[in-house]
């Protein structure tokens, strides 16, 4: 599709036009429900995922070395998916849980799958990095396991476990918009069903400027969160 000066001109200022939001606002509440949900449910299976690949690794504190080779090998072939595809494989499940394929809730457990293994490795690479000097010290004072994991692992560990999280978070927005196209609904849907099959250009550059917003925010108050944390530390 070719273009002049002015009609490009004419599309951007089309796409902060009423009837547009009209459209985009709806979706933004769709993207933003299936983000916060599926983070909190990645957050909480990621990082008892993350935990027990470290404290069952061979040079973990409980080690259970086929136990941690059978759960990374699982890991691994999850990650290895490509997320449309988990999509699809997890779809029926949906339907089977609450009697449906579409809509935001239906997509919500295709986005856990897709995303928890990706975050509880990062999770995994953020821990190990905790010098393993402090570990054998809580170890030598005959700390139990909890209190090392609580006390030294997630606590040391925090500014890094904040980094990755923030990466989690945009991975689920990114995911979010290619459910979409699964009949999730959100901004994806919209960027898809408006933007790119009805040639609605000025629906597509809201969409995805909202999308860029959302994605901005985030890293900046990951960022910053991570910051702070790494500053009070260095004070202490």
């Amino acid at each position: 599709m070719n273009l002049n000066n002015s009609s490009i001109f004419e599309v951007i200022r089309s796409a902060f036009g009423k009837d547009v939001w009209q459209i985009v606002a709806p979706a933004i509440k769709d993207t933003l429900y299936m983000t916060v949900l599926t983070t909190v449910f990645t957050l909480l299976l990621g990082v008892i995922l993350g935990i027990v690949l470290v404290v069952t690794d061979k040079q973990g504190i409980h080690p259970l070395p086929i136990f941690n080779r059978v759960l990374g090998a699982i890991v691994n072939v999850l990650r290895s998916l490509p997320s449309m595809i988990l999509i699809i494989l997890t779809l029926p499940l949906s339907r089977f849980f609450i009697g449906r394929a579409y809509g935001p809730e239906a997509c919500i457990l295709a986005l856990v799958a897709s995303c928890v293994p990706m975050f509880g490795r990062l999770v995994e690479s953020s821990i190990l990095e905790v010098a393993k000097g402090k570990i054998e010290a809580a170890k030598a004072m005959g700390t139990p396991n909890i209190y090392i994991i609580t006390k030294v692992l997630i606590p040391e560990a925090l500014p890094s476990l904040i980094r990755a999280f923030t990466v989690a978070i945009i991975a689920i927005i990114a995911t979010t918009a290619l459910a979409g196209s699964f009949g999730a609904g959100g901004l994806g849907d919209v960027a898809v069903r408006f933007g790119y099959s009805r040639f609605k250009t000025d629906i597509l550059i809201a969409a995805v400027l909202v999308l860029i917003i959302i994605v901005q925010l985030v890293q900046f108050l990951g960022d910053t969160l991570s910051k702070h944390i790494i500053k009070k530390r260095f004070l202490m």
